[in-house]
């Protein structure tokens, strides 16, 4: 298979993590550990993805454009609610 080298952005706290699982034993490189998570995420949203479709086809099927317009609000309210709590510092 081939392979493309990128750069990525982590938090340094991230970094730091992995190069401890690294040295531990428990990844065999920083880039494995990142393919890996990669694998992993990739596999779950394929998995959201068809328990998804599942769920549409259980309830009428796709969306229609006005339901999609209606999720795209909520959700992105949702997003900003998380943003500000994020953003408010702690007590």
């Amino acid at each position: 298979m081939a392979t493309t080298k990128l750069t990525i952005t982590l938090q340094a706290e991230q970094l730091e993590e992995v190069r401890r699982m690294v040295g531990a034993g428990k990844a065999a490189s920083v880039s494995g550990f990142v393919q890996h998570a990669v694998m992993i995420a990739l596999h779950d949203a394929a998995g959201w993805r068809a328990m998804l479709h599942e769920a549409l086809e259980q309830s009428g099927g796709p969306l229609t454009n006005q339901e999609r317009r209606w999720a795209d609000r909520v959700l992105a309210s949702a997003s900003r609610r998380n943003v500000r709590a994020r953003r408010r510092p702690a007590a």
